[in-house]
């Protein structure tokens, strides 16, 4: 609910004048059935065409004028409610990214994406509906049942009996709503869940001709969530029918009491018209408030979900530097691990357990191991993408709590496991290893990540286009352009996991000596499941379902290690390359 309120707040000028040119509406709509009063009991009963002409006429005139005010307050409004949604997404949009991977794991893809979609376009219809409709609402009801004590005040006093009766029904809908309308939500992130998933995975659906479990898994829980829609129905449903009940009940009194009145000389024809009315302007009003009621019931759902992820801390705390905590030199390494244990959340065992190792400046590391062996939870420490549990994880000298992560990051190039590019151009992507770097250094990145030969060959060069995702690049550009944008900002450390993998074992040759003469001698970090590729390394960390069970050159471990020699020998026979 506080983020429903957040979002008047941030339009105070339109969130007041709307409800304000509301009134203003509601006022004259309220002037109605007294001038089709004054026709009755004084054009027609008097037999005055002129009169009756002349009152039709100020008829015609309060609409237009209302119809200027609703048009007024519309904008408004909408002037809030378009706003206020913009500001919304861009705000948890923003805070969204400042979430750690422990974070965004648990959030969930699915949910982010429903909340920035469904949820905030549920909100800007809420806060639109407030402004606009919902408080029109309780000013026509409650300026009818005052207009029907200036007309009598006993036929009046049936209004104030199927008010409170109204508001019961109407209030207790919306209790039961609520967290009704909040199921349905938490439901649609599984929906989209299910399609993501689907969508992103459509080649190996139709590789395992799965296409028709995919369609029953999807039908699952779309039933699911009609279910949950048709709860929702049933209870909108049920309002409708009630409050006429209740109204019409009313009319039938209030004619009865009017007629009796009018016969004893205590009103008039025209007033007991103006009452019925009254009470007819109170029930399509009341029906305007039911339906506005479940707009605003699903928006404050909506809100608390979107209220939840902002309350959620983001970031990482950093912690100062110990006292006496010395200098970082040349000599310092450039990445210790000390005894550095890790559990992702939910995890029924440890991925990493107690791994010890120092790494120099201007040194090659290379890590290999089998499939979840937690090659890449270990690399994912080095720039506190991840959390230790246990032990100290320090790049130059310094554990990495306490760096501000971003100054982290900056002197660390991640070239991740999964390629990923984004729509635009060579250049484009490139530029996210430095904004501010220019075409040689961008072209001396290329020459590295032997990716300058089929850049030249495109249309553009620099400015080539690259397709959402890459899709217009084979599997091995995109890792050499990955590469490059890592490279771009000269990084002190470089993590390639599993980078390579494309790449034939020419091109990761040469990739590997060009690593080797890169400027400023960065530490180097190389995941790979060829043992071809870091043979040359200074060292290797073969790692075992989270353990290290073998440390040091490739001669080393070939008599040391019984997994590296065996995953060598599955390479190359049982001889060398």
């Amino acid at each position: 609910m506080k983020i429903f309120l957040r979002c008047l707040r941030m339009y105070p000028k339109e969130t007041i004048l709307a409800p304000l040119f509301k009134l203003l509406e509601a006022c004259f709509d309220l002037c109605v059935p007294l001038v089709v009063a004054a026709i009755i009991d004084k054009g027609i009963k008097g037999n005055d065409t002129a009169l009756v002409w002349q009152l039709c006429g100020v008829l015609v005139l309060l609409a237009f004028v209302g119809l200027g005010w609703a048009i007024t307050a519309q904008y408004f409004s909408a002037k809030a409610a378009v706003g206020s949604a913009a500001r919304m997404r861009r705000e948890l949009f923003a805070h969204m990214q400042s979430f750690t991977y422990a974070q965004t794991d648990r959030m969930g893809t699915s949910s982010m994406i429903t909340r920035m979609t469904s949820d905030v376009n549920q909100l800007q219809t809420g806060v639109n509906i407030t402004l606009r409709l919902l408080l029109r609402s309780p000013i026509i009801v409650f300026g009818a049942m005052i207009m029907a004590f200036t007309i009598d005040a006993g036929l009046a006093l049936i209004f104030v009996a199927a008010i409170p009766l109204l508001a019961v029904v109407v209030f207790g809908v919306m209790l039961g709503g609520i967290p009704l309308y909040r199921k349905v939500q938490n439901r649609l992130d599984r929906v989209t869940a299910v399609t993501r998933e689907n969508l992103s995975g459509v080649r190996p659906v139709r590789a395992f001709r799965k296409e028709g479990s995919e369609i029953d898994r999807f039908a699952a829980v779309n039933r699911e969530q009609t279910s949950l829609q048709n709860k929702a129905g049933i209870l909108t449903a049920v309002m409708n029918p009630v409050t006429y009940v209740i109204v019409n009940l009313a009319v039938i009194l209030l004619i009865r009491q009017g007629a009796f009145a009018v016969h004893e000389g205590g009103i008039t024809q025209g007033q007991v018209v103006a009452l019925v009315n009254y009470m007819g302007q109170i029930l399509v009003e009341l029906v305007k408030m039911a339906t506005s009621i479940f707009t605003v019931t699903k928006a404050v759902a909506c809100g608390n979900r979107i209220g939840a992820v902002l309350d959620m801390p983001a970031g990482m705390a950093v912690t100062p530097a110990p006292d006496g905590t010395p200098i970082p030199s040349a000599d310092t390494p450039a990445v210790v691990f000390d005894k550095v244990t890790m559990t992702y959340e939910g995890g029924g065992a440890p991925s990493l357990h107690d791994i010890s190792f120092t790494a120099k400046r201007g040194m090659t590391v290379g890590i290999i191991g089998g499939t979840g062996s937690g090659k890449t939870t270990l690399v994912n420490l080095i720039p506190r993408f991840y959390e230790a549990d246990e032990g100290t994880v320090s790049v130059f000298g310094l554990p990495v709590q306490c760096y501000d992560p971003e100054a982290l990051r900056e002197s660390i190039g991640v070239v991740p496991q999964k390629a990923e590019l984004f729509k635009g151009t060579v250049r484009s992507n490139l530029l996210w290893g430095k904004e501010t770097a220019t075409d040689e250094e961008l072209w001396e990145a290329l020459e590295a990540a032997q990716a300058a030969d089929f850049v030249r060959e495109k249309e553009g060069q620099l400015d080539a286009p690259v397709e959402q995702k890459g899709r217009n690049l084979s599997g091995g550009q995109k890792q050499r352009l990955t590469i490059a944008r890592a490279l771009v900002g000269k990084p002190e450390i470089l993590i390639l996991d599993d980078s390579a993998s494309a790449l034939d074992f020419a091109t990761d040759a040469k990739l590997r000596a060009a690593l080797r003469e890169l400027a400023g001698d960065p530490t180097v970090f190389i995941i790979s499941q060829r043992t071809s590729s870091i043979r040359a390394a200074d060292l290797i960390i073969v790692l075992d379902e989270g353990r290290a069970v073998g440390m040091g050159t490739h001669e080393e471990l070939l008599r040391s290690c019984e997994v590296y020699r065996e995953i060598h020998e599955s390479q190359f026979k049982g001889g060398e390359a």
